[in-house]
């Protein structure tokens, strides 16, 4: 597990003066990676860090022969159309690589004159996938967005009673996993209407948005390993904000017996910058479990996971109409929620997923569920703050809401924050819905 190093130190500043400002998601204790290129340009998409409004080209640094050991390997790594080689290296190179860049990108660096021809707007970049996902496994970590949707469509029976001894995941569709921008068709598939003897084809009525965190693997094991929890989170590169969009109506026809199909698989959209998870060590936070609850099997259970495997990530949901795009008003906010609420930690998510001997790849990616806090404005889906569509959400220009409608433009956002510690960000993930085709 990463530990607070120098590279946390509130008080670094950075000869970026954008690093500087307050509230800014990438100040120089972040440093997240993405893959980018210029807008409008020919060039090959490569990685990049964040600092402040611009990206650092890591071919650029590659270029200029800055660096030196193990963090010049993993910058060599990291200059490529996708991060999978970087992610595959493990700790010991991200890390060198964080404090090689921290040193580099700090006031009064040497490097400063070298490095300032490698730095671009990110105003003026475009981003792909960080890395090729050959893997998506989506779980659903949150006990909160489990019981009221399962009471929605389970009246009797809202939480199975597997929820509260195993993590629960399904095998999601990682070929429709787009970078955010990504904007879509309503999907169409088969509802079936409670009163109706049979069921229909057409557009999906329901289609909602799901507020997760993406988390990437980076090394991975052998096919038949298994990763022991005091070992996981060493393989795990890093995280992003993560919209894995649903037809809801769609959902509630096919769901049985086998679970999310064609409710799920039509598209998914990813932040472009990755958190990496030694950047997030200064907001963890104890991991408890109600003591009238299941405690965990003895595979799932550690003295480290129970100190510090939640983390404090803080999230909210955004919601722009055409009409709003249209007459210039901003976003309507939805909901906020936090990880810390996870029922299930990273950790436990990453050993019971290997435990029958299931093999990672770099770049496969792990869904955390839908982010649903205990209160009801921390709902991470319409679905719940809806109730189902029983209930009309009024937004702050006075349209309404109960699903998506086309046009509409789902922002979500991510950020951290610790006393003793500098506030770093995610940036944002954003989709829009196009009309069915």
């Amino acid at each position: 597990m990463s530990q607070i190093n120098e590279t946390h130190d509130i008080q670094l500043k950075s000869w970026v003066a954008s690093a500087n400002a307050t509230g800014t998601d990438f100040p120089i204790q972040n440093l997240p990676f993405a893959v980018f290129r210029r807008k409008n340009s020919n060039e090959e998409f490569r990685g990049g860090v964040a600092i402040g409004d611009q990206v650092l080209d890591l071919g650029a640094v590659v270029d200029a022969n800055l660096l030196s050991g193990d963090a010049a390997e993993a910058a060599e790594a990291a200059n490529a159309p996708a991060l999978n080689e970087f992610m595959g290296m493990g700790q010991q190179y991200w890390s060198a690589l964080r404090l090689a860049l921290s040193r580099a990108l700090r006031e009064g660096s040497e490097l400063q004159s070298s490095l300032e021809g490698a730095l671009v707007a990110q105003d003026d970049v475009e981003y792909a996938l960080p890395c090729h996902i050959g893997d998506y496994t989506d779980f659903y970590t949150s006990i909160y967005h489990a019981t009221a949707v399962g009471s929605l469509f389970r009246p009797d029976n809202p939480l199975l009673p597997n929820y509260k001894w195993v993590p629960i995941g399904y095998h999601g569709r990682s070929s429709s996993i787009g970078v955010s921008g990504q904007a879509f068709p309503r999907p169409k598939g088969q509802t079936k209407a409670p009163d109706a003897d049979t069921p229909s084809f057409g557009p999906c009525k329901r289609l909602d948005y799901e507020l997760e965190l993406g988390i990437y693997l980076g090394k991975g094991n052998e096919l038949g390993d298994s990763i022991a929890i005091k070992d996981a989170e060493d393989h795990v590169f890093g995280f992003c904000l993560f919209n894995d969009w649903s037809a809801r109506d769609l959902q509630a026809w096919e769901y049985q017996p086998l679970g999310p199909f064609l409710a799920k698989n039509f598209a998914s959209t990813v932040s472009p910058w990755v958190v990496t998870t030694e950047a997030l060590a200064p907001y963890r936070t104890n991991w408890h479990r109600d003591e009238n609850d299941p405690q965990p099997l003895e595979y799932l259970e550690s003295t480290q996971n129970r100190e510090s495997g939640a983390i404090d990530i803080r999230m909210d949901v955004l919601l722009e109409t055409e009409k709003m795009r249209s007459e210039g008003a901003k976003a309507s906010k939805l909901s906020e929620s936090s990880f810390k609420h996870s029922y299930w930690t990273v950790a436990q998510m990453v050993t019971h997923h290997t435990v029958n001997g299931c093999n990672f790849l770099p770049g496969d990616m792990l869904g955390s569920g839908t982010q649903s806090g205990p209160e009801h404005e921390e709902a991470g889906s319409l679905l719940e703050l809806s109730r189902g569509g029983k209930e009309t959400i009024t937004l702050e220009n006075g349209e309404e809401r109960k699903f998506l409608e086309d046009g509409d433009k789902v922002i979500m956002r991510g950020w951290c924050e610790a006393d003793g510690y500098n506030r770093i960000g995610f940036g944002s993930v954003e989709g829009t819905i196009l009309p069915a085709k």
